[in-house]
């Protein structure tokens, strides 16, 4: 869930959208920690209008790809990495990141060149092989065939979302909003806003997944149910947050009935 974005004025980037123009929801607590005690259970009908999916860590093991990447970067230039540094960047807009590789890792490369280095690196291995999580492509053609159009929701650039879409089935996903989409990245609404202007549809009839805390709030902060999987960080528990280990065993009518009746 990773971006980039120049944090000054972009007159050819869409206006932000507000979470405030849209009308409260008051979920209620969920949390399990596996998946759904019985995912054939909900009814058919009760499925979620859309389903919008963050991409690193949650449809792809990407993340990974990037630690190694940053560690290789930090240690050409003399630095120290730590599993704890890379962790801390997890879900953080790119930008976000190189400047604290710059700082932290002693980098001494401008930010925007640090983001050319990692995304040209990490879409060279996600051309060679892309590791995808458990359950997800099994997940996304079961929405596709009943018919739940899904987004694309990473903080990822549009050239390398499009290296994992292009080997999925045709019309998989609906719409992408990538980092250079936006505005503001996650964890401002604004992702997950757009995605749901983009299909027509009210934020909170649909369903998100995501890995990260930084997702997660970006998607509640647009007042999207979530569904939560946790991988390399922990996702603590919260009102209208499922928190699940796996997205094996879900179905689209498991997705639809965490959407508040």
């Amino acid at each position: 869930m990773r971006t980039t974005r120049d944090p000054g004025p972009n007159p050819a980037a869409p206006s932000p959208l507000v979470a405030a123009d849209l009308v409260s929801v008051d979920p209620s607590d969920r949390l399990d920690p596996s998946g759904p005690s019985d995912p054939a259970e909900p009814s058919a009908a009760a499925l979620p209008a859309a389903v919008l999916w963050d991409m690193d860590g949650t449809l792809v093991d990407t993340e990974p790809y990037w630690i190694e990447e940053e560690t290789l970067l930090v240690t050409e230039y003399g630095g120290t990495w730590t599993e704890e540094d890379a962790h801390s960047l997890v879900g953080n807009e790119l930008i976000t990141s190189a400047n604290y590789i710059r700082d932290v890792g002693g980098v001494p490369l401008p930010a925007e060149e640090i983001i050319d280095r990692l995304l040209e690196r990490v879409g060279k291995r996600v051309h060679d092989r892309i590791p995808w999580r458990p359950g997800a492509r099994e997940l996304l053609a079961e929405l596709n065939a009943q018919g739940v159009p899904c987004a694309m929701v990473t903080m990822s650039y549009q050239s390398l979302a499009q290296v994992v879409v292009a080997t999925l089935p045709a019309g998989s996903f609906r719409t992408v909003v990538a980092g250079d989409d936006v505005v503001q990245g996650k964890p401002h609404p604004e992702p997950y806003l757009l995605a749901a202007s983009r299909l027509g549809l009210a934020p909170q009839r649909c369903v998100a997944i995501e890995d990260s805390l930084t997702g997660v709030t970006s998607a509640e902060a647009a007042q999207v149910p979530v569904l939560a999987v946790e991988h390399l960080v922990p996702i603590p528990p919260a009102p209208g947050r499922t928190v699940v280990s796996t997205l094996s065993g879900w179905t689209p009518a498991a997705l639809g009935a965490l959407i508040p009746a």
